[in-house]
């Protein structure tokens, strides 16, 4: 696994957190979003819907016969055999990228945007804790909540981007971008008191990773209406918002220790998900 990776280049605020981590796991866990990056960026690329599908089978046909002549493939291998990460996750992760490969997506039920999060994030929430070596099953399915909690946070502030791609996981309107943040609070909260099953030297890195990126919702939300949201361009968090919502991650990690609440009494909102993927057995 070498230094120079997607985390750097692509993922801002999860390499912010990433700093938190030992760098034996950071370098891990970038293993992790390079894998699922090189994936996205077949989906995500300027080229023919024609060519994006071969070149996404490619790519999948060589992750299923172990070619390891893919430092991609091989450190995702490894990853998996290490961690005991089940194929299904992995093949839940690709079959979302890969439905993404199409002229026209439109989404209109609830389900369907649970699902596609699930897929595309919520596995990614749950490969990351097999690696920050968490094992409780109620756990477990609170880091499926919080990659779908900033899935939904993603496709609320990249309305616009997505549109332009033919993409319409939400429509373009304040109210839906709005209940979809409300939404995604839900699981936010219901990612947390499972941070406490994480070891001790991996948890802060989680709780920023987890503020860090819940602030783009909170000031999606201040911009009120269509007009602002449309004028603001991509909203992210700044360098100054960064370091202030790392003190205030402190705070939760003193939070986590005097709360005497477990994970066994969060109530998982995953019945949508489950009438067409049993999660129990990716877990």
């Amino acid at each position: 696994m070498t230094d120079q990776n997607y985390l750097s280049i692509y993922a801002k605020s999860f390499n912010w957190a990433g700093f938190f981590l030992p760098k034996q796991t950071y370098l891990k866990c970038s293993a992790l979003y390079d894998f699922c990056r090189v994936a996205d960026n077949i989906a995500d690329s300027d080229e023919t819907i024609e060519i994006k599908k071969i070149k996404f089978l490619d790519f999948q046909t060589n992750f299923n016969n172990q070619k390891f002549n893919d430092p991609i493939i091989k450190n995702m291998w490894q990853l998996i055999n290490e961690f005991n990460i089940p194929l299904k996750v992995v093949h839940d992760l690709l079959d979302g990228i890969n439905s993404d490969i199409q002229k026209n997506i439109k989404l209109n039920k609830k389900k369907d945007l649970l699902l596609y999060s699930y897929r595309v994030a919520g596995t990614v929430g749950l490969m990351m804790a097999k690696i920050l070596r968490v094992n409780k099953k109620n756990s477990l399915k609170s880091a499926i909540d919080l990659g779908i909690a900033m899935q939904l946070t993603n496709i609320s502030r990249d309305v616009v981007e997505d549109l332009n791609f033919g993409r319409s996981y939400i429509n373009l309107n304040f109210e839906e971008i709005r209940s979809t943040i409300k939404l995604s609070e839900s699981y936010y909260e219901n990612s947390f008191y499972s941070i406490k099953e994480i070891p001790f030297t991996f948890r802060f890195a989680i709780l920023v990773a987890r503020r860090v990126y819940r602030k783009i919702g909170y000031k999606i939300l201040n911009k009120q209406n269509l007009e602002n949201y449309k004028k603001s361009g991509k909203i992210y968090v700044t360098n100054i918002e960064k370091i202030i919502e790392t003190i205030y991650s402190i705070f939760d990690l003193i939070k986590l220790f005097l709360i005497n609440k477990s994970d066994d009494d969060i109530q998982h909102n995953h019945s949508l998900i489950s009438e067409e993927i049993n999660l129990d057995e990716r877990i």
